[in-house]
Order: structure tokens, then C-alpha cells, then sequence
């Protein structure tokens, strides 16, 4: 079991431009640590393919390639054929794609990945916004949350929609393996890689990964509020595997959810009526949890 003590000392991803703080770069290092040299990535257009690929200042010291927006899991199939048209084998292809590379308009490519159970693993780094291109909502963006195409005034109250819920969405293709995670839980992330790594078939991890820019929080709060985020319930952290959800970590008592939304910029609109909304909803979904899951 690798933990951070046993952790591979070599950087796969580094020198890149990612802004101080930034929760998706430290998603891909620690998971490019654990899946080692040998792995073969594929980034599509967005935050880390924008601050790791710039020529000359390439940013990964394994094979890596940036694939169509859209495209990351049928690039990653051609990548994996590829290999094994040259007898390689022993080289795991994963992906690395945003929450609206991912959950908007990568869906349907990673769909069809897993219909046809590709070896791969597919993971989302989820900073709940299109943050590269300048904050704007994707479908992974929470209720409440301002955006510069969910803007928040006297009509408006940022974005009005529920977050998707993809983790359940992939589980429903029946996926060999699929899990949430956080940046703030980093061996639970770990545990989680390191396990995918060694399942045949698609994989999926979907890992929170807090961006100070579009957040509105301080660079130096990126754990914490990664951390956060779980203890307040707001995400669950959880696998599912052989047709059954799993609980991994459950909070003894949720922390508070006011004290979560007040520090970041991007919620600073929200009423107590509002914040109120959203904790029925951590309610209600936690209830059904712990009816129908494993814990």
C-alpha cells in the first residue's frame, strides 16, 4: 500500500504555470507518483494541459499528449491500442480532464470508453468551473456559485442549477470501478489510484480539486477547504465496485456548512435562507446514502 511515506520521491509534473495554490495540478502530481514513469497521459484543452505544455517549458517528464476537447477518452482508447500494437504493455494511459471536459463535453466520448471496458483510467479534476478560460459555469458548478455566465445580483443568485451528479452517472454504465476523492484527503486519493491502477477495464475517479482563483479563497487554504468540503457532507467520498456503492470516509458529524460557504468570494452573495438550501439538500442526499450504500 503506498502512502506518504512510500510515495515515489520522482516528479512527473513540475516547472508548470499553474496559479499559486491550485488544486488540479496537485491531483495530476500525485497521481502520475503513483501510477510512475511508465504511465502514458492525455490532457484535452484546459487548466493543466494550458499550464503544463508550454513549449519549451514542457512539464511532464512522461509521455503526455493533449487530446480534442471533447476527446479525451476516445484518445486515450487510440493510445492504448496503439501500445498494444507495439507489444506494450505494461504502460497504464489515464486522462486528466476539468469538470467541464469532463461532465459536459467529454461525456460522451468517456461514455463510450466505458461501453467498450478500455484498460484505462479516466480522471476528473473538478474545480467546479470552466476556470481556464476565465470562470464560467459548467454543469458541475454548485448551486449558488457566481460565474461570469452565472453572474449574482438583485435577480440573479449566481447559478440556479443543481450540481450533476457524475459520479452516480458513470456508476450507471456499470463501470468496473469508479470513485470520488479530494485533494484534501490525499491518502484516500492515493488508496484510490493505486487501486484503480490495478483493476482491468475503464476506470473512473472523480477528485475535487479547489481552485483559489474562481473559489475566492487564499492560496494558502486550498486544503483546508478541499477538506472542508467533505466534513461538511457536501461531498461524499465513496467507490463504487462490483455493482455496489461504498461509503470510504464518514464524517462522525458534519462540520458547518455556513462557515464552508462564507469563505469563499463566489458565495459571498448567498443569504442564511439560502445556505439553508443547500444544507436540506446534504440532507436529503445523505439520508438516501445511508439507506441504500455500504458503509
Amino acid at each position: 500500500m503506498i502512502n506518504a511515506k512510500t510515495l515515489n520521491e520522482e516528479e512527473y509534473f513540475y516547472g508548470h504555470k499553474a496559479c499559486a495554490g491550485c488544486g488540479g495540478s496537485l491531483a495530476v502530481r500525485i497521481a502520475l507518483k503513483v501510477l510512475g514513469e511508465r504511465a502514458v497521459a492525455v490532457l484535452p484543452a484546459g487548466c493543466m494541459s494550458a499550464v503544463g505544455f508550454n513549449y519549451p517549458q514542457l512539464c511532464f517528464s512522461n509521455n503526455a499528449m493533449i487530446s480534442t476537447f471533447a476527446g479525451t477518452a476516445s484518445m486515450m482508447t487510440g493510445v492504448l491500442a496503439g501500445l498494444r500494437a507495439r507489444g506494450i504493455n505494461d504502460a497504464p494511459v489515464v486522462g486528466f480532464a476539468g469538470d467541464g471536459g469532463t461532465a459536459d463535453i467529454g461525456l460522451q466520448a468517456l461514455s463510450g470508453t466505458i461501453d467498450r471496458n478500455d484498460n484505462v483510467l479516466y480522471i476528473c479534476y473538478d474545480n467546479e468551473a470552466y476556470m481556464n478560460t476565465g470562470i464560467q459555469k459548467s454543469s458541475l458548478t454548485p448551486f449558488g456559485a457566481r460565474t461570469t455566465t452565472t453572474p449574482a445580483g438583485k435577480n440573479i443568485r449566481g447559478n440556479l442549477k443543481q450540481k450533476k451528479n457524475l459520479f452516480e452517472i458513470i456508476a450507471a454504465h456499470d463501470v468496473p470501478y469508479a470513485a470520488t476523492a479530494s485533494v484534501g484527503y490525499i491518502q484516500d486519493f492515493i488508496n484510490k489510484v493505486e487501486k484503480a491502477s490495478k483493476i482491468e477495464g475503464t476506470k473512473f475517479i472523480h477528485v475535487i480539486a479547489p481552485c483559489p482563483t474562481g473559489w475566492g479563497v487564499k492560496t494558502d487554504e486550498t486544503i483546508d477547504v478541499a477538506k472542508e468540503i467533505v466534513d461538511t457532507g457536501l461531498l461524499y467520498l465513496a467507490e463504487y465496485e462490483n455493482g455496489q456503492f461504498r461509503i470510504t470516509h464518514k464524517p462522525k458529524e458534519f462540520s458547518d456548512v455556513y462557515a464552508y460557504i462564507r469563505r469563499q468570494a463566489r458565495f459571498k452573495h448567498l443569504t442564511d435562507d439560502d445556505i439553508a438550501l443547500i444544507v436540506e439538500g446534504r440532507d436529503r442526499k445523505w439520508e438516501k446514502i445511508l439507506k441504500e450504500w455500504q458503509s
